[in-house]
């Protein structure tokens, strides 16, 4: 059973950055690589198409995979594990093509954000500087955001999901594509990777390991991203380590009202709001593809404990 060391903390993360396809047909820096090659443990046979966005005036880049269009059915059948009312009923929605960040959004990349370093984007052309110098940053934190768990290489965490949209917004303007969080269809889309049972590598828990950081096996803390297996499609860690926002308002009766394309609950208010995937924090039954989490502000303002 879970026990709750640093509340939550997954759960306020930028996480999966998407880029709608149609802004990367054409380009240069697109590339295909076999995810087979860069798993650490071992080949999933399946070969993706990655474009790397480079942020301009610095070294830092980001990968991200082409998710290709279709249908799935969304949610969880009746006869699942630990379903939750809120996962059904199942219904069929169909999707365009995206880009999704290949691994979880790390600190290199939102620090460049977060800690608005004017002089670095000093060489910007004049239009595209005074865009994202207009962009409200987070307040500086009163404490560690990573709370010691490592920032190299680690997943930024512990952010709004106010924090995680003006990133987007910043990371759109900087680079001149549109990006966003992906809705909570596009998300669990992608990390379903084709598959229909509870986790994109099938139903065994004995498999868990080998894609996820979770409670059992996280030690207490997050873990560097793409330590795991990726699903069939190339995407890292949508299994568990930190939890993902979406762009969806929470409501606990969403899919009996879903559109048939392109589905999403526009947010009316800013609690709650869905984030999925689980957490290094989480049991695997929250890692389940089809589970959903809605957030509060009560969440929001826990802190960890003083030891």
């Amino acid at each position: 059973m879970k026990k709750s060391i640093y509340p939550l903390k997954g759960t306020y993360t930028i996480l999966k950055c998407i880029a709608l396809g149609v802004f990367f047909l054409g380009t240069a820096c697109k590339s295909t690589q076999v995810v087979a090659e860069e798993s650490p443990v071992e080949s999933t046979e399946k070969e993706v198409e990655v474009y790397t966005e480079k942020i301009p005036e610095t070294d830092i880049s980001m990968d991200l995979v082409k998710i290709p269009a279709g249908s799935f059915s969304m949610g969880s059948p009746d006869s699942e594990a630990n379903r939750k009312p809120d996962e059904g009923p199942q219904r069929t929605v169909e999707l365009d093509a995206f880009w999704m960040g290949k691994y979880e959004v790390t600190w290199d990349v939102f620090e460049l954000f977060f800690k608005q370093n004017k002089v670095l984007f000093e060489s910007l052309e004049a239009e595209k500087l005074e865009a994202i110098d207009a962009i409200t940053r987070p307040s500086p934190p009163y404490e560690d955001p990573s709370y010691g768990m490592g920032k190299d290489n680690y997943p930024a965490v512990s952010m709004s999901t106010y924090s995680a949209l003006l990133f987007c917004k910043w990371l759109s303007n900087l680079t001149g594509r549109f990006y966003r969080l992906p809705t909570e269809a596009e998300w669990e889309y992608a990390a379903r990777a084709g598959t229909k049972t509870a986790y994109s590598f099938g139903d065994n828990l004995n498999e868990v390991d080998k894609y996820a950081v979770y409670y059992k096996n996280a030690g207490n803390k997050y873990a560097q991203v793409g330590t795991k297996i990726p699903n069939k499609w190339g995407l890292y860690d949508m299994h568990g380590n930190v939890a993902e926002w979406t762009l969806d308002e929470y409501k606990e009766d969403a899919y009996a009202t879903l559109e048939a394309k392109n589905p999403w609950a526009m947010p009316t208010v800013i609690h709650p709001r869905v984030y999925r995937g689980g957490s290094w924090d989480d049991d695997a039954d929250k890692m389940r593809s089809a589970a959903r989490t809605a957030s509060s502000l009560k969440q929001q303002k826990k802190r960890p404990p003083d030891s």
